[in-house]
C-alpha cells in the first residue's frame, strides 16, 4: 500500500498508524496477513476492507455498552478532516481516531475453550492460571465468559497472565473496570452472531483513555482478533471450522514451515480461499455485503 504524505508513527503487521492535527490519529488496516508473528509477503484481497467493515459493524452493535475513540470511517469525512485527499486504495480500510492513552493489557473474552487455553487447561487444568471446572474438552463451551488478560508485546509473542499479574501491572480497579466492560460486549456480539448462526469462541479488545474516558480501541471482533465458528460445525473434542485465520495457520502448520522468516510462498489457491473466508465472515454475521462497504470496485 502507498505510503502517505503524513507522519507515520508505527508500522504493525497489519495496520499503519498515522499522525493527523488536533491530536487524532488514521488508522489503515492493510490487507497484509501475519501468522505466528511473521508477515506474509502475498497479501489476501480484501481483508482490510473486511477487519474495517466488521469493526464499525461491531461498534455500533455495542455502542451503548462502551464508548470508542472512531471519529469517522467516512473517506469524504476524513478527507475533509484532515485536509488532504487519501489514495483510493485507503477507502474503507480507513478509519480516523482520537488519540488514546493505551492500556497496557489485551483485554481477552473465552467463552469456549480452544487455543493456548487448551494448551494450558490440558497441561494444568487451569486458564491464566486460574481454577476451570474438571472434564471440559477442546471446543467446550465454558460455565461462563472469563476474562483472561495477556500482556501487549512490543515485538514477538503477548504472554497470558493471570488476573493477580494483570492487577499489579495496570492496577485493580482498572483491571476490574476493564474486566467488567470486555465480558459485557462479548455478551453482547456472542449473542449476535449466535443469531446469525455463528459462535464467537473467544475475542480480544484493546482499551485507552481519552480525556481520562476509557474507550474501546483498534479492531472489534473481526477474524483476526477472534475465533469465529458455525455453530452447527461444533463437535467438543475436536476443532470446529473456522471463519477466521486459523485455517490459514493450520495450512502453514500442515507444510511444515519452521514458523521462523522468511515466510513460505502462499499459493494463488490459498489466498484466494484465505480472502473468500474473510469475506463470508463478514457477510454472514452482519448480513451485509462487503461490496456496500467503502472502496468496493466499480
Amino acid at each position: 500500500m502507498t505510503q502517505l504524505s503524513m507522519e507515520l508513527v508505527h508500522s504493525g503487521k497489519v495496520r499503519d498508524l498515522y499522525t493527523v492535527p488536533e491530536n487524532r490519529l488514521l488508522m489503515i488496516a492493510s490487507d497484509r496477513l501475519s501468522a505466528f508473528d511473521v508477515v506474509m509477503a502475498e497479501p489476501i484481497p480484501n481483508k482490510g476492507r473486511v477487519l474495517t467493515a466488521m469493526t464499525a459493524f461491531w461498534l455500533e452493535e455495542v455502542k451503548d455498552v462502551v464508548p470508542n475513540s472512531v471519529i469517522s470511517f467516512n473517506p469524504a469525512e476524513i478527507d475533509d478532516l484532515i485536509g488532504q485527499t487519501l489514495p483510493k486504495e485507503t477507502h474503507g480500510r480507513a478509519m480516523l481516531v482520537q488519540r488514546a492513552e493505551m492500556v497496557s493489557l489485551e483485554c481477552i473474552v473465552r467463552g469456549y475453550l480452544a487455543g493456548q487455553a487448551f494448551s494450558e487447561y490440558e497441561r494444568a487444568g487451569t486458564i491464566h492460571d486460574m481454577a476451570t471446572p474438571k472434564g471440559l474438552r477442546l471446543a467446550d463451551r465454558l460455565p461462563e465468559p472469563m476474562f483472561t488478560p495477556s500482556t501487549k508485546a512490543e515485538e514477538g509473542h503477548d504472554l497470558n497472565i493471570s488476573m493477580n499479574a494483570a492487577r499489579e501491572l495496570v492496577g485493580g480497579a482498572l483491571v476490574d473496570e476493564l474486566a467488567a466492560i470486555s465480558i459485557a460486549v462479548y455478551t453482547r456480539a456472542a449473542a449476535r452472531a449466535e443469531s446469525a448462526g455463528f459462535v464467537l469462541a473467544d475475542t480480544k479488545f484493546e482499551f485507552g483513555h481519552v480525556d481520562g474516558r476509557l474507550v474501546l480501541c483498534d479492531e472489534v471482533c473481526t477474524p483476526d482478533s477472534s475465533r469465529l465458528w458455525p455453530r452447527s460445525g461444533i463437535v467438543p473434542g475436536t476443532t470446529p471450522p473456522a471463519y477466521d485465520k486459523q485455517p490459514f495457520r493450520d495450512w502453514l502448520e500442515g507444510i511444515g514451515w519452521d514458523k521462523q522468516p522468511p515466510p513460505p510462498m502462499v499459493p494463488e489457491e490459498v489466498v484466494t480461499l484465505t480472502s473468500d473466508r474473510y469475506v463470508a465472515a463478514y457477510e454472514l454475521v452482519t448480513g451485509r455485503s462487503l461490496s456496500d462497504w467503502y472502496g468496493a470496485e466499480a
